[in-house]
């Protein structure tokens, strides 16, 4: 599936709607089933099929397959007038040539703006009812900066970027050792999910069962929120009664330092100046 971005038009609470996929997806992926923060997925292309396009396949001289031409899911108009601020030209796929930029930019700069803290408090009462509004750009210079950091964003969100590994052995967190891997605890007050350490409360042990967690999960990364719900906890949630194996393990890791590297390119993209 295309890239596409998911996003809220209404919420009850602080804006934190905004999420990334190349998967389909359910509506209730941000938020629950009949309440507010329900997503609309909005794709970066769209697929005219009954206007095709020969390319060369892969290891082949000969054989071509047939794919729908794709046109950038985005107002004519509305480019132009992005174009014209910050003197750059669109070309509808991404080019490496100077003086240029792509539906992929623009998606990325939308995204970085989107996770302003400053933007969403700005705006706090008019995301609660309608759809995100977001600024052209008026400076080529802070719109690359935006596109770079919304750019990581997006590789973080869909665990394709190597800082993962990175992040996750620079927090030092720690792989669950001496048992059977169960998720059995229940992430409430007599059976608690997130231990904070004695020392640093800014970390702590996340409970697998009685006998196993993973240590030095930040505290900011378990109670972070991503739509309406918390991923770190909602994923073990989900997972009440399972083993997990080797790759669930790693999986969840990477869940942990890509919320902790949220927090940390949310605090970037507010350095810049998104709201004006």
């Amino acid at each position: 599936m295309e890239l596409t971005i998911v996003v809220s038009r209404q919420c009850v609470s602080n804006w934190r709607y905004i999420f990334i996929s190349n998967l389909i997806g359910d509506f209730n992926l941000t938020g629950t089933a009949g309440r507010f923060g329900s997503g609309y997925f909005m794709p970066l292309y769209l697929y005219n099929q009954d206007s095709l396009t020969q390319s060369k396949l892969l290891n082949s001289d000969s054989k071509y397959q047939e794919t729908p031409v794709r046109t950038p899911n985005l107002d004519p108009e509305i480019v132009a007038d992005i174009a014209k601020g910050i003197g750059l030209t669109f070309t509808n796929e991404k080019e490496e040539i100077a003086g240029t930029f792509a539906p992929i930019d623009i998606l990325d700069y939308i995204y970085a703006v989107l996770h302003s803290p400053t933007y969403r408090e700005t705006y706090k009462e008019f995301l609660k009812i309608d759809f995100p509004r977001v600024p052209y750009p008026s400076d080529v210079d802070i719109f690359w900066q935006l596109v770079a950091l919304g750019g990581e964003l997006r590789r973080i969100h869909l665990l394709e970027s190597p800082k993962l590994a990175a992040q996750t052995k620079a927090l030092g967190i720690g792989y669950p050792v001496g048992g059977d891997n169960a998720v059995t605890r229940k992430m409430t007050k007599t059976s608690v999910g997130f231990e904070p350490d004695e020392v640093d409360s800014s970390i702590g042990k996340v409970w697998l069962n009685d006998t196993q967690y993973f240590t030095n999960v930040p505290l900011i990364a378990w109670e972070f929120y991503i739509g309406g719900y918390q991923p770190a906890q909602k994923w073990l949630k989900d997972r009440q009664g399972r083993t997990l194996d080797h790759s669930d393990i790693k999986h969840y890791m990477n869940i942990i330092a890509a919320l902790s590297l949220t927090n940390e390119l949310m605090q970037q993209i507010d350095d810049i100046n998104v709201v004006g």
